[in-house]
């Protein structure tokens, strides 16, 4: 399938093929949360960057409340 028209759910899927893969065999650890740490972070620094910085806006467009979205800019050090 051409790239361009993977959903994202098939572009993840995608993604953890490889990484599976490249690990030959070795187990993963935490495998949960590094993709959702490694998934979100750049989720909503792209969100934010989108909504000119706009924490309420970018807030609505992920459907979570500024608050959530204000702390979790902090937990993965992002600039606000």
């Amino acid at each position: 399938m051409n790239t361009k028209n993977q959903t994202l759910e098939q572009s993840v899927v995608t993604a953890l093929v490889r990484y599976l893969e490249d690990l030959d065999g070795e187990a993963p650890n935490n495998l949960y949360d590094k993709v959702m740490s490694e998934i979100e972070k750049p989720l909503l620094a792209t969100v934010l960057q989108h909504c000119n910085h706009n924490q309420s806006r970018a807030a609505s467009y992920l459907g979570i409340n500024r608050g959530t979205l204000r702390k979790k800019l902090r937990q993965y050090q992002i600039a606000p």
